[in-house]
């Protein structure tokens, strides 16, 4: 009896030892394992140091990429040639180049600057959903991208997107329509492309003044591409449909242009709106064959530009906020004569 009692104890002593052990090694095993986790945990970069604000050096070359519309329109041309012009005086090489608002083929040229190794992209792009990747692309190669009246559907990607306050200019230019218009009457309105959010917005602003006349009616509303020519055979179309028309809208001052010269081809001269600012606007507003325009600061936006891509290539940033907005100038008969080349001279 005594000896079952001495194995019992012996075991019991046994067992009470492996208890031990396990339960140390079972306890020390999961709190390394949260230590492990916290220290991971811890010593992982955040997203703010991870570089999500990395700086893009340039390709190596000296080479600026100026791409705009085509420089058929005016206002492309005075951006194309202020920026060269900038560009040049700093000491770049440039390379200017239109993508005709095709943006495949503006994918060739954003191709054609990182095969260059630009140092930086100045770009009045193509389509604010079709430039993105474009953007994207010349971002990985270490080439920053400055755009330059019209955004794109993407923060984040280009160093600066610097604008027209497309907005104010045209609720400022359509409160001079309603004027000329004596606050009613029938009118019509011709809109830029689809693809570009600068039709969409300056509509919306004209329609935030228009719409709280309860006397002016629009009695049809077409797209006219920003062209010249289309506007004109679209214009002499609403005449037919709608002679009793008394005043046009139009997103720019190419498609007012068109306009402005069916009406004379009928014997008209009616309140016509535009934005942009062009000489060619200016004419017709001297001549009494429109009534105004809404000057977008091409030459102002575009040096803007450079001098950022300048400053960001040699500082690591711009000192400015990625999107801006530049205001535009309402343009009548009243201060029409401080108007050139896109510049308003105070």
């Amino acid at each position: 009896m005594k000896g079952f009692k001495k194995v019992l104890a012996m075991l019991l002593a046994v067992a009470m030892v492996a208890a031990m052990v396990m339960g140390c090694s079972g306890g020390g095993g999961d709190a390394e394992e949260e230590k492990t986790e916290e220290k991971t945990e811890a010593e992982a970069p955040t997203e703010e140091e991870g570089g999500s604000e990395e700086v893009l050096k340039g390709g190596g070359s000296n080479i600026i990429y100026i791409i705009t519309p085509s420089v058929s329109n005016p206002a492309f041309k005075a951006e194309a040639d202020t920026a060269t012009a900038k560009a040049k005086e700093l000491g770049y090489e440039v390379k200017a180049a239109s993508h005709d608002d095709d943006p495949t083929k503006q994918t060739e040229l954003f191709d054609s600057a990182i095969a260059d190794k630009a140092a930086a992209i100045i770009c009045d792009n193509a389509g604010a959903d079709a430039t993105v990747e474009a953007v994207k692309k010349a971002r990985d190669a270490g080439i920053p991208t400055f755009l330059i009246d019209r955004e794109i559907n993407a923060e984040g990607v280009a160093i600066s997107q610097i604008v027209a306050n497309n907005y104010q200019g045209a609720k400022a230019i359509a409160e001079k329509f309603v004027e000329a218009m004596g606050e009613k009457g029938k009118y019509v309105e011709l809109l830029g492309k689809e693809s570009d959010t600068n039709a969409g917005v300056r509509s919306s602003a004209f329609h935030e003044v228009v719409d709280q006349y309860p006397d002016m009616e629009m009695v049809a509303q077409q797209t006219a591409n920003w062209e010249k020519t289309e506007a004109y055979d679209k214009m002499e179309a609403m005449l037919q449909a709608n002679p009793d028309i008394e005043g046009v809208m139009c997103g720019n001052d190419t498609m007012l242009e068109g306009v402005c010269a069916a009406l004379q081809a009928a014997g008209k001269k009616l309140p016509v709106i535009g934005v942009d600012g062009s000489d060619e606007a200016a004419a017709l507003i001297k001549s009494g064959d429109a009534t105004g325009t809404a000057l977008q600061q091409f030459a102002v936006i575009a040096e803007t530009a450079v001098v950022q891509a300048d400053k960001y290539l040699k500082e690591g940033s711009t000192g400015a906020e990625e999107k801006q907005l530049i205001d535009c100038i309402a343009i009548t008969s009243e201060n029409v004569d401080k108007l050139s080349g896109f510049v308003f001279t105070e």
